[in-house]
């Protein structure tokens, strides 16, 4: 007779699981005791919120469940900045989370909380066990939530539960369904009547339209419509796509934003872009999601369609008319272009001893790196330079915390990535802000012989927020960071590490970095007065740069400003 955490363990072989995420602790010595022997590995992390990522990056990058387990209280507390993550990314992540003894639940006992109401939130299911016989419907139950409503679900089960004998069972194994979803004839049919009387059509794209390019750019043609895309949908929709006009949003670009803006019918394609300051006003809105409730969101939708896009855009295609007119999607060609030969412009070599341009840095590891290499950045300044000089292609994956927006995301989902894809090449374009949050996470590397790649944007800075401080009319304060040599600290570690603090150095930088055979570090001086400028600038933000400039100089730090133009120059000349 098996107990119940055997039980468990025997579900996720059965079920194909390879790994679990975290940290053992007292009341997770029955699980981690029902390990031993088992074909899952137990994968140590320094910090269960790292475990987490890991999982998260780990079913972003198969569509499989992933596990992580945190230990009762502070440990699986821990856990829920990446269970946010995945819940927010819509990945399926199983969770354990031990709790204290079901005995002492409600007595204020050592290292008690609540998380049943903790938990909630960041997931689509979570119970507690508090009955053998509960177990095995409970955890197919929860199994099935995370993988069909992709996102996460929580077993809170005491200590002493894993240990007790429950009658036996055979594991269940869940499969993913793969539904095909369609709106009705009549709002197809209406969807089509807007789209054939527009003169201008532009597409909105985002992950959602994972696994439907053929047809995406199939519609684009027969409406000869740029298609605009989210940043989540980057790495799905710009590879081999000749209607492509970037990205729009706050990291975007110029000619994203106008081509939502000089169109007369916008189709919005699996997105839920949040920045409602970023949508045309006063022209239809189509909006294809498989998710009702997600429709009209951010915008007013004159139709809704509530559909899988690969067999809504199938449908689609035979109620549409050729356009009569290519000249729209010309015009923001030309000015993609445009844009496109600007943004390059920046990514050149610094001059003698300043430090690097981040945008070179990133051009440079876009052309080293492999067409099938994993990138993931961190939140802040590493994901507009992804977002605006990494090329997607069909194979490249391009991941990161894009709807949390956390710190620290970078290495700790590089170490799930390359956890799931041995031979693939997984880069970490980690802030230092971001890697100094959760540098333990460098031993998890070496501990676990996870090759990844991590690439330090060392500006010394909480650099984004500065920026944010500067449009906003703030001198930056509390920004500042005191950053060691990485380099060094990486070696200290038993990883390779190397720093560069010159352009003319970089190239054979990168190509030892990424020839290296095992995690490495590589730390790159950047330039901290670099300015990040949005596709579009407003009144306001010019108001509160101005406000900054004269701040500054009324504080003392004018030097600041001569730097802010120095590292800037190039964007007017």
């Amino acid at each position: 007779m098996a107990n119940v955490a055997e039980h468990i363990i025997s579900t996720l072989e059965a079920h194909g699981t390879e790994r679990i995420w975290g940290i053992a602790g007292d009341s997770l010595n029955g699980f981690t005791d029902a390990l031993i022997g088992s074909t899952i590995d137990w994968m140590t992390v320094r910090h269960e919120e790292a475990g987490a990522f890991a999982a998260a990056a780990e079913a972003e990058m198969t569509g499989e469940l992933a596990v992580v387990a945190g230990t009762s209280g502070p440990g699986n507390l821990h856990l829920i900045n990446g269970l946010y993550d995945a819940q927010r990314s819509r990945v399926p992540v199983l969770a354990i989370a031990a709790h204290i003894p079901s005995e002492e639940i409600g007595t204020g006992y050592f290292q008690e909380t609540h998380p049943q109401e903790l938990f909630r939130e960041c997931s689509v299911y979570v119970e507690h066990v508090s009955d053998v016989r509960q177990l095995p419907r409970v955890l197919m139950i929860a199994m099935r939530n995370a993988i069909e409503q992709r996102g996460v679900a929580v077993l809170v089960i005491s200590g002493s539960m894993f240990l007790a004998e429950m009658p036996d069972a055979a594991p269940e194994i869940i499969h993913a369904t793969h539904s095909r979803i369609l709106p009705s004839v009549a709002e197809l049919e209406r969807a089509a009547d807007v789209l054939n009387e527009a003169q201008k059509v532009t597409i909105l794209a985002g992950a959602g339209v994972a696994g439907a390019h053929t047809e995406l750019l199939e519609v684009a043609e027969l409406l000869q419509a740029p298609i605009v895309h989210a940043l989540r949908g980057k790495e799905h929709v710009e590879y081999d796509n000749p209607y492509d006009v970037g990205m729009t949003g706050l990291l975007g670009f110029a000619s994203g934003y106008q081509a939502m803006f000089d169109a007369d019918v916008l189709l919005m394609v699996g997105t839920d872009l949040p920045y409602q300051q970023f949508y045309p006003d006063n022209i239809p809105v189509i909006q294809i999601d498989r998710r009702g409730d997600q429709i009209g969101k951010r915008v007013a939708v004159d139709v809704p369609l509530v559909g899988t896009a690969k067999d809504t855009l199938r449908e689609l295609v035979p109620l549409l008319e050729p356009a009569t007119s290519s000249k729209h999607l010309k015009t923001m060609r030309d000015h993609y272009e445009k844009t496109r030969k600007k943004l390059d412009n920046l990514a050149q070599p610094s001059r003698g001893s300043r430090p690097i341009h981040p945008q070179y840095l990133t051009r440079l590891l876009d052309e080293h790196a492999g067409q099938d290499a994993v990138f993931i950045p961190d939140v802040g300044s590493p994901v507009v330079y992804a977002a605006r000089y990494l090329t997607a292609t069909k194979n490249r994956r391009i991941i990161g915390s894009f709807s949390h927006g956390s710190m620290a995301n970078a290495m700790t989902m590089g170490m799930g990535a390359q956890a799931a894809f041995p031979e693939r090449q997984v880069i970490s374009l980690s802030g230092d802000g971001g890697l100094g949050m959760l540098m333990g996470e460098l031993l998890t590397l070496r501990q676990h012989k996870l090759p990844v790649k991590v690439v330090v944007y060392n500006n010394s800075s909480l650099n984004f927020i500065e920026l944010e401080m500067k449009a906003d009319g703030f001198v930056p304060f509390a920004t500042e960071l005191d950053n060691p040599d990485y380099a060094k600290v990486a070696e200290a570690m038993g990883i390779w590490g190397k720093r560069v603090e010159r352009s003319s150095h970089l190239p054979k930088a990168i190509d030892e970095f990424l020839a290296h055979d095992g995690p490495a570090l590589l730390d790159v001086v950047t330039e901290q007065q670099e300015l990040t400028i949005p596709p579009t600038i407003t009144s306001q933000q010019v108001k509160g740069f101005s406000l900054y400039a004269m701040r500054a100089v009324l504080s003392g730090q004018g030097s600041e400003l001569v730097d802010l133009a120095r590292a800037n120059l190039r964007r007017i000349l």
